[in-house]
């Protein structure tokens, strides 16, 4: 028996040795300069900007693991990473296959335009290769390339405006692709101490619930995403679909660092879209649409004086306006917001109108303000045009309004100011040709 063992362990230790000979090689080759360099070489040509690495790294122990540290792509801004790890999956691995089984990204700076104008550049037809991602045109939508676990440690998302959020999140896939489960944590920009959690529907299908604790409240609901029909070639779009409540939360919690608004918000919103899933990150966005209803409970209205706009019947910049209650409709498409049925009290103050928020965070929209004077109880009621930024908004009379303001103040000073200008709106309205807005 001892004739027969001993050959045994000796081929086991040669193999032993050849392999730790092998992992030794090839930790010594990847963590060479010529390495690094050809990697940099790979990825420059390949994203079209030039790109560095500090260290190119392969483990075997405990688990199998790919790295790059000090990774700087030199766009503009640079997004940099302080390391990415990738953990492929054994089984795949061992049957010629490469597939990622974990993907952790620490201490990373991502850029949303930068991130925009890599995308680009890698969908550019002139620089495609065959790789592993989404499937070709006309293929069915195949998410097995996804890594079944995602890991953010410390990863900032600089959005286009320039301002940064920091989150921790911890995501898992399923073997379909989609989200089992999802964890994020904001540690640093506005919404710092946001916490969510997504959780996939115990019946597999493609829905989940999505909460989220922010500013002192929450909010949560149902979402869905309705799969295209298999018999349909011609059916390619995702239908997303959700409904969400939110409870009791300071609404400057959602807008930080910007405070237009406090108060504590009540809303019931649905959200829908139709997304070609290989359409890019832009096309996505754009394809969202919402409808809020909503209560804002002990409004301030920051950055405008309302009651200071009717008395003066001008142009008024900031100050502040207290409400009991602001409510309304909220509707959004892609980027662009508009604000409707709008209805603003307080004790001698009402106000109604619409206000649209453009993409650049302009405003444009009319308020018809109401307010009551002195003891006599008298209703004073002034057309105001909205203006300005989100973070500086203006009310100021319309062209129309100025003009029969002062026409009211020459016949009746007081009482004729609001009253003509309201009658001047009324004639800028049907004029609208002649006197502009």
């Amino acid at each position: 028996m001892r004739r027969f063992l001993r050959p045994l362990g000796i081929l086991a230790a040669l193999f032993l040795l050849l392999g730790a000979a092998v992992v030794i090689a090839l930790h010594q080759w990847t963590g060479s300069d010529g390495f690094r360099q050809r990697v940099e070489r790979e990825a420059s040509a390949a994203l079209g900007v030039p790109v560095t690495l500090s260290r190119v790294t392969v483990d075997v122990w405990p688990l199998p693991a790919v790295a790059l540290e000090g990774l700087h792509i030199q766009a503009k801004p640079a997004l940099t990473l302080d390391r990415v790890e990738a953990r492929p999956v054994w089984t795949a691995l061992l049957a010629g296959r490469l597939q990622v089984s974990t993907l952790t990204l620490r201490k990373a700076v991502l850029p949303q335009t930068t991130l925009v104008l890599l995308a680009a550049r890698l969908q550019d037809p002139a620089r495609k290769t065959a790789r592993p991602g989404p499937a070709a045109e006309g293929d069915a939508l195949d998410l097995g390339w996804l890594p079944r676990t995602l890991v953010l440690d410390e990863v900032t998302w600089i959005n286009e405006r320039g301002r940064g959020t920091t989150v921790q999140a911890d995501a898992r896939l399923d073997d379909d692709g989609w989200p089992a489960s999802a964890d994020v944590k904001v540690t640093g920009g506005g919404l710092q101490g946001t916490k969510a959690r997504l959780v996939r529907d115990d019946s597999g299908a493609t829905a989940w619930t999505l909460k989220v604790e922010v500013g002192g409240g929450t909010v949560q609901g149902p979402l869905k995403v309705n799969l295209p029909d298999a018999g349909n070639p011609k059916a390619r779009d995702l239908v997303f679909e959700g409904a969400l409540e939110t409870r009791g939360v300071e609404v400057s919690a959602l807008t930080a660092p910007s405070r237009p608004l406090t108060g504590r918000l009540e809303a019931s919103t649905t959200l829908s879209a139709r997304i070609n899933p290989r359409a890019g990150a832009a096309a996505i966005t754009d394809a969202l649409r919402t409808q809020t209803r909503f209560t804002v409970h002990g409004a301030v209205l920051q950055g405008l004086d309302l009651a200071r706009a009717v008395v003066s019947v001008g142009l008024s910049r900031g100050g502040l306006t207290e409400l009991d209650t602001l409510a309304g409709q909220v509707n959004t498409r892609g980027q662009t917001i508009a604000l409707s049925n709008l209805e603003a009290r307080s004790g001698v103050l009402s106000a109604t109108g619409e206000v649209t928020v453009a993409p650049s965070r302009e405003l444009s929209g009319r308020l018809r303000v109401d307010m009551t004077r002195g003891a006599s109880g008298g209703v004073v009621s002034v057309p105001l045009a909205v203006g300005g930024t989100l973070d500086e908004p203006s009310v100021m009379l319309s062209r129309s309004a100025l003009l029969g303001a002062a026409i009211g103040t020459a016949i009746m000073p007081g009482v004729g100011t609001g009253a003509g200008a309201n009658l001047g709106d009324r004639i800028g309205e049907g004029l609208q040709d002649l006197f502009g807005k």
